[in-house]
């Protein structure tokens, strides 16, 4: 277990690695972001100083539609004549734009949950079962959200379905059952490095139930019934073994003093007195008996 971890531990490591190079690059890299207002044109141009025109001329009226206002959860995504804007995403609080060039999409920067569909998986060693979990994730980068996926949201919630069963599918049915931890890590792992590129971070995933068939439910009763009888049988004959080994010994002891034998009976009897039993049973030895059979 302690591999285990030690393994997932250079994993996660060499993830935040390769993560941390891809989002170095990401302004040189990524195509949605090269596209900036600088990039617009002359005609771009001249339809944004017309904008700014415009705008000056109907103030204050025009005032209201430039001020746009984000949430602290929130970020806005700027596109001017369909490119963003230098500078990604802009907020919280105030920022401006202009009204006849300039569009914004919001951006929920809140961690989201989602429950994973029951999944029917067949493990390594061919058995069916139905296993559902649980997501948790949030946007880290606004931009690469809008700009390099149509729907984030769905598409990780496709992602997570196909990764449970991939990683289930490579997994027997004992370690299902005893090694969920591991499971969910490995699960987080892949779902992350698959969403980097959106902008996604998967901050822990959980496995909530893995339900078995009644007939393979019934078959595993019936074993560990059969198990904890066989145990049962294995510990009252060892009992039994043990109380006949203590019997020997104090055989050999009375045996080598005849008043404990005695002293033993005399116990017997007050045992059986304080119980407040009716009848009592004396022992006579044989030989007495002898003697009054003769008379």
């Amino acid at each position: 277990m302690e591999d285990g971890r030690e393994t997932a531990a250079m994993r996660e490591k060499e993830r935040r690695d390769r993560q941390i190079d891809r989002w170095c690059h990401t302004i040189d890299d990524s195509p949605a972001l090269e596209n900036t207002d600088s990039d617009i044109g002359l005609c771009g141009w001249i339809l944004v100083l017309f904008s700014i025109l415009l705008t000056l001329l109907t103030l204050p009226l025009s005032i209201w539609m430039c001020i746009k206002i984000v949430k602290e959860y929130e970020r806005a995504i700027i596109f001017r004549l369909g490119r963003i804007l230098r500078g990604g995403a802009k907020g919280p609080g105030l920022f401006f734009i202009l009204p006849c060039t300039d569009s914004f999409i919001n951006v929920d920067m809140r961690t989201i949950t989602f429950d994973i569909p029951p999944q029917e998986v067949l493990t390594k060693d061919s058995v069916t079962v139905s296993v559902d979990g649980v997501v948790y994730y949030r946007v880290q980068n606004a931009t690469l959200a809008v700009a390099n996926i149509t729907n984030a949201d769905a598409a990780t919630r496709l992602l997570a379905q196909t990764t449970l069963r991939n990683v289930l599918g490579t997994k027997n049915l004992a370690e299902i059952l005893s090694d969920r931890e591991e499971i969910a890590h490995s699960m987080q792992s892949t779902l992350d490095d698959a969403t980097d590129d959106w902008g996604i971070k998967v901050e822990r995933v959980e496995i909530k139930d893995v339900k078995l068939p009644q007939q393979l439910q019934r078959a595993m009763a019936a074993e560990a019934e059969a198990s904890r009888e066989a145990r049962a049988k294995v510990i009252a004959a060892e009992g039994e073994m043990n109380a006949s080994r203590a019997l020997k010994e104090a055989s050999l002891v009375i045996a080598e003093s005849p008043s404990a034998l005695q002293l033993r009976y005399l116990q017997t009897l007050n045992t059986i007195a304080a119980e407040k039993n009716s009848t009592i049973i004396f022992p006579l030895p044989i030989d007495m008996m002898q003697s009054f059979m003769k008379h």
